[in-house]
Parts: structure tokens; sequence; C-alpha cells
């Protein structure tokens, strides 16, 4: 795995515009070499703020949207279309604007889908679309991701891994229900460790006062039990985009400037 990168930028605006800038050329880029590209978006207000810039970004065009397959690594378990709902989110930020193959949004299950009620269910069944998406190249259950975004909760948490809890424990599943998350609502489907960790780089956002502590933590060397976001990385890259306020308490010397 890589060893954490860090770049800091003024304020949440800024983060928000270079990240979608930097994520519009490494989209470019794989699709240029491999002929498509795969990127697992996040929610939250970091996410959906990136998801924005990116449809402002003039630079957009250069993206073939049709050879975009976009994944995400978490969902809410609510019904479909529920404003609370990441892909409802994603869909209003960014996705209705530009022309995606629909077969190649690959939004997690709702609660009124064909599961049901059943998390773990639903959670299974996503784990197949991912095996199915994975070629002999991918050495695994999950496609190699180019670029895997997460934000940071306050607490640490990453995607719906949440600290202590029994989904940031799992080894061996790429996907599992999460019951009794921290935070509302409490039933999730989440990608596990094991899962992001197939991603070529791993990007994870932290902006806002109420991120410093999280970062600090997760950056000091936790274990990721008890620091999820410590436990989140790349195989070639892992970077950390934050704005000033949330790198607040770190050391200036975690964060030399990161290449494109």
């Amino acid at each position: 795995m890589s060893t954490p990168q860090l770049v800091v930028h003024r304020d949440k605006e800024l983060m928000a515009q270079a990240a979608a800038a930097r994520l519009i050329t490494k989209i470019v880029d794989a699709q240029a070499s491999r002929g498509s590209a795969s990127v697992v978006l996040t929610g939250g207000r970091n996410g959906n703020g990136l998801l924005a810039a990116l449809a402002a970004a003039p630079a957009r065009d250069a993206v073939d949207w049709g050879r975009l397959d976009l994944w995400w690594g978490d969902e809410r378990f609510l019904p479909e279309g529920d404003p609370e709902r990441n892909v409802t989110q994603a869909r209003k930020a960014l996705l209705d604007a530009v022309p995606l193959d629909p077969e190649r949004v690959h939004a997690m299950p709702a609660s009124d889908g064909p599961y049901g009620a059943d998390v773990d269910a639903a959670a299974a069944g996503y784990a197949e679309e991912l095996a199915r998406a994975a070629g002999p190249e991918n050495h695994g259950a999950v496609p190699t991701f180019d670029v895997l975004m997460l934000g940071v909760g306050p607490d640490t948490h990453v995607a719906s891994l949440f600290p202590e809890l029994p989904a940031v424990r799992e080894t061996e599943r790429t996907v599992v229900g999460v019951h009794g998350a921290p935070k509302p609502p409490p039933t999730r489907v989440t990608l596990t460790l094991p899962a992001i960790r197939s991603a070529r780089e791993v990007w994870l956002l932290a902006a806002g006062a109420d991120k410093a502590n999280a970062a600090a933590i997760a950056l000091s060397g936790a274990g990721e039990i008890q620091a999820p976001a410590a436990g989140a990385q790349g195989r070639s890259r892992t970077l950390w985009l934050l704005d000033a306020t949330a790198a607040a308490q770190l050391p200036r010397s975690l964060y030399p400037p990161a290449s494109p």
C-alpha cells in the first residue's frame, strides 16, 4: 500500500475546484490508456462539493462520459429517490447533467429495490455486481478502480466504516450491510477496506474545522479499527485533499506538495 500524500488548499471551495480538475485529468488519462475509466464516488458535503465543481468546470467536456463506470463507496439504505441517498445527491450535483451510459452507473440497492428491506442481501448483490465487472487482470473480486474517493468523518469514519464496528473489521467480503450506524440513518451498505484497497488511487477529502482532529488522528499512525480513515489506502497512491482548517492540527512536515 502507498504512503499518504497531502495537498492542502486555502479553503473548501478551492479544494473542490482543484480536486475536480485533478479528477478530470485522471479520468481522461485512464480513458486514453485503457479505453475506459472507473471511479468510486463518495457522498457528504465534500463529495457533493467536488461533483458540483466538476459540473461547473469547462474541462468536464474532455471526459468521454459514455466510457466511465461509476460506483459508490457506501449508501444510505433508503427508498429509491430519497433525498438523503448518495446517488440522489450525486444526480442533482452532476450526473443528470452529463451523458453517462446508464448501464455503467452502478448505484447501490435501495430499500425498496430487488432485495427489499434486507440490507445484507443488498450488500451481497452489490458485491456480485462488482465481481462480474472484475476482469482477470484485476486479480480479485472487484474492478481495479482508477480513483476511489472517500469523505472523512469527524470520528475518522470513511464510507460507512465506523470506528470499532463490525464492518471495519471485515477482511474477506467486499461489501457488507451496516446495522446500528452511529449517525442516521442506522442502516447502510458499504464497501469494506479490502475493496477500498483494490483501487489504484484512494483520495480522502476533508474540509472544515470539524475534520481537523480526525485528520490528525488518522495520519498519526492510528490503527484502522479505531480510525478507519487510517486504513484507506490505494495500491499506487493515497492522497489526502484538505482545506487549511482541516489541516490545522497537522505538522507542515507532513504535507510537501504532491504531483498532479
